[in-house]
């Protein structure tokens, strides 16, 4: 069975390639860095499994298409769609450069959607299939000082419960994973490192969010929220005004000195 993970590169990424080829699944990996992708490529075929590496960049709104059409030019056949791919930006939105706002909802929502959309058909047509999207715990709430990225994990979230009810009965199923703040390069990337979010403890392992999403995918399992504190807070937000989630959430995110 063939597993296409996207932002493979890295982070989530790169745990969620090893778990699939060490359960002896091929992988098709994809992100904008080609020679971190071959490296992975290598350490991956001691697992005996095919791996095929495809440079693209997300941001380009023409990618999905072409990531389509050079696995269905290398006759691979997708049963594990991850969607991992995704960034954040941290500041006053206002202060912030729009084009790469832009950018960010292309990769973050745009880019998923697609790939669902032409994936994800395929597989109901066969009646098998599993779908993993990757969001945050950012989706159960406003988020200012990373306002597009809490609201791209809004639209995850919201997609993919929407996309899992829809394929009931089909085969196919559709998890949604909201992992809180964990060890990867994404916080340094968005400029979130020192915030208090990411200076707390509790910060989660990489590869125990990986386990979490994996092990809810393999299930069937619709949304799943890893860590207990995070779960515990998530229940809370059902309950609390929003005034209160906005608050505690621009205390964590707002970058120091600002």
């Amino acid at each position: 069975m063939v597993a296409l993970i996207t932002g493979a590169s890295s982070g989530l990424g790169e745990q969620f390639a090893h778990r699939f080829a060490r359960d002896g699944h091929d992988v098709i990996l994809v992100a904008r860095n080609e020679a971190r992708l071959n490296a992975l490529a290598e350490r991956l075929r001691t697992n005996a499994v095919r791996t095929f590496v495809m440079p693209f960049d997300l941001a380009d709104p023409k990618t999905p298409q072409r990531l389509f059409d050079a696995v269905k030019e290398k006759g691979l056949e997708v049963d594990f769609l991850v969607n991992n791919a995704g960034f954040g930006t941290n500041g006053p939105f206002l202060d912030l450069d729009l084009a790469r706002e832009l950018e960010m909802v292309q990769v973050n929502c745009a880019a998923l959607l697609e790939l669902c959309h032409r994936f994800v058909g395929p597989m109901r047509a066969r009646g098998r299939g599993r779908v993993l999207n990757i969001a945050s715990t950012a989706g159960f709430q406003p988020g200012p000082f990373m306002a597009t990225y809490y609201a791209s994990k809004a639209f995850v979230v919201s997609f993919s419960e929407a996309l899992a009810d829809e394929l009931k009965g089909t085969g196919v199923t559709v998890t949604v994973s909201c992992p809180g703040a964990t060890a990867t390069g994404f916080a340094k990337t968005s400029g979130n490192d020192k915030s208090r979010l990411f200076q707390r403890p509790g910060v989660a392992k990489a590869e125990d969010v990986v386990h979490a999403a994996y092990e809810a995918m393999m299930q069937g399992e619709t949304t799943v929220v890893h860590g207990l504190m995070n779960y515990l807070a998530y229940q809370s937000l059902r309950l609390a005004p929003r005034t209160v989630a906005r608050s505690i959430a621009a205390t964590l995110n707002k970058p120091p000195g600002s």
